[in-house]
């Protein structure tokens, strides 16, 4: 059993397991820390973990809003921490027909008459479960989206329930995401991230040391509205260097939409992103389950202090494209069925 604010500290080691709730500039928190790591959760907004350090290491890896970015963050939290995308990326002309029953999403891009990003990353969530084990520590927060709660609802007529699981311990961040259909009809489901880490995420270094990999294969060919034709293309020789060599994430402007294929780490695949601080050697890997199965990867400009490596479970525009399931990531939930994802982020 958890009470909130219970502190306990492990015998002959320098840290200690803990789960606050606080007050953090104006919105109710959940601070979680656990063998020298601490993140900081915002329940209010999407259940969105704004905050993950690495004291020991001195690292800040997601982007935490500032205090004269607040009330930007309520407005887009999608630019800041680990912001759950439902449906990720866009929607073409905010609407799609599936089986027989046609979704009409808001419009959020005017000038592209594109839905982008869903709205559940600005929901309230419930924190439902808490955990303080002997070397780690676990939090879940809970929405409930049906014809009262309804801010989802009205645009996507389903009756959910979404878990977010954080876990944090010696090993870093594990991240679990489950969607439960408890609407009668199938229920179909895209989900990503938007995840900005920040460059450089050592404290003092600078962003021309850095280097990002991540496990995609082929690049979407995009129209003037940012989405795909149908066509893939491989990747050209800079996009190759996310395979290979390693690309510099920030410096000039990259929006890239691509699907996912393993890399090798450490001689095994591996499904995620890494980024590398070269001169002080540390490295930051987000790994994400295979069930993603396609990336965006966005810099804003390429001139600001961090990069977006968005893993998505369905291309941008899925459920429009004239294409096999298999090829876009398109799929539905059952009635009374769940669905979940894993992603860890660590630090080596």
């Amino acid at each position: 059993m958890f009470i909130f604010g219970l502190y306990v500290k492990i015998a002959n080691q320098n840290t200690a397991m803990n789960i606050s709730k606080i007050e953090w500039n104006g919105f109710e928190a959940v601070v979680m820390e656990a063998a020298g790591w601490e993140a900081l959760m915002i329940p209010s907004l999407g259940a969105n973990m704004v905050k993950l350090v690495n004291k020991e290491k001195k690292l800040n890896i997601l982007r935490t809003p500032k205090t004269d970015e607040l009330e930007f963050f309520a407005s887009r939290p999608q630019l800041f921490g680990l912001p759950l995308l439902f449906p990720p990326n866009r929607i073409e002309d905010g609407t799609y027909t599936h089986n027989g029953k046609t979704y009409n999403y808001p419009i959020t891009i005017p000038d592209q008459n594109n839905h982008h990003h869903g709205t559940i990353k600005s929901q309230p969530f419930t924190v439902t479960k808490t955990n303080i084990g002997a070397d780690y520590v676990e939090v879940e927060a809970s929405f409930f989206s049906n014809i009262v709660n309804d801010a989802v609802y009205s645009y996507f007529p389903h009756q959910f329930e979404c878990r977010m699981y954080f876990k944090l311990s010696a090993c870093g961040l594990e991240h679990k995401v489950t969607f439960i259909n408890e609407s009668d009809t199938d229920m179909p489901l895209g989900v990503g991230y938007h995840t900005p880490i920040m460059i450089p995420f050592v404290e003092g270094a600078s962003a021309d040391h850095y280097k990002l990999w991540m496990s995609v294969g082929e690049k979407w060919e995009v129209n003037n509205r940012t989405l795909p034709t149908g066509t893939l293309l491989p990747l050209n020789e800079t996009e190759q260097q996310l395979r290979t060599t390693g690309l510099k994430p920030t410096g000039s402007a990259i929006e890239w939409p691509m699907t996912a294929q393993p890399i090798e780490v450490d001689g095994k695949p591996f499904n995620g992103a890494v980024i590398k601080d070269e001169a002080n050697g540390v490295t930051v890997y987000y790994e994400v389950d295979d069930q993603y199965k396609h990336w965006t990867f966005w810099n804003n400009g390429g001139t600001v202090d961090w990069a977006c490596p968005e893993p998505q479970t369905w291309a941008i525009n899925a459920p429009n494209l004239d294409l096999p399931d298999e090829v876009t990531g398109f799929q539905t939930v059952a009635p009374g069925k769940s669905w979940s994802a894993v992603s860890k982020i660590y630090v080596k």
